[in-house]
């Protein structure tokens, strides 16, 4: 009895270590979750409140992630200030907005920050945000309460959303996104009624 007890507390554990040291639990969320919680830190050590998660940002993060993993790091989208209304690699903003049922009026100020670091580096990647006086200015503004990060190969991306009604990237009415459809989206867009992206 004592030999099955012990082979069975064996099995146990060497289950749990399997678990975790498994790849499956140290995914890019865990990724995105570090990099959340250092720029936590950092806005504490500015006496700023915490960014708490924000559900539609954070869909939108994943989905721009996805979408712009296959990019290098010299793509534009890196190291320049795109605006939505102007040709950007984020032609599929207007798509993410819908699939993640954001209002476009309620992005106006919010902002996407993508960066791209080989391998996603932890700490390259914060000091990209922390240091780089680009993002600095955002990450250092009390207006942003919200946030969402996701990633994808070499790409970080963080969008910081407002606790104001025109930044806090609320849900869309389903009628209303099904009645103005992907040319109304763009004609929002295009009107400056959409995000700013600065990389």
């Amino acid at each position: 009895m004592a030999s099955l007890i012990r082979h069975s507390f064996f099995f146990y554990v060497l289950f749990h270590a399997f678990l975790l040291l498994s790849p499956f639990v140290h995914g890019s969320d865990e990724d995105d979750d570090n990099l959340l919680q250092g720029i936590n830190s950092y806005r504490r050590s500015l006496n700023l409140p915490v960014l708490i998660k924000n559900d539609n940002a954070g869909c939108l993060a994943d989905r721009i992630a996805d979408d712009i993993e296959d990019l290098p790091c010299s793509s534009p989208t890196n190291g320049a200030n795109i605006l939505p209304s102007s040709q950007s690699p984020l032609a599929n903003l207007p798509k993410h907005l819908r699939k993640c049922k954001i209002d476009a009026n309620s992005t106006q100020d919010g902002v996407i920050l993508p960066v791209c670091v080989p391998k996603l580096v932890p700490t390259l990647v914060l000091t990209n945000y922390t240091h780089s006086p680009k993002y600095v200015k955002y990450l250092n503004d009390s207006r942003f309460s919200g946030v969402g990060v996701g990633s994808e190969d070499n790409w970080a991306v963080v969008v910081l959303a407002s606790s104001n009604p025109s930044g806090n990237f609320a849900n869309a009415a389903g009628s209303l996104v099904s009645m103005f459809g992907f040319g109304h989206y763009l004609v929002f867009l295009l009107l400056g009624v959409s995000l700013t992206l600065v990389s």
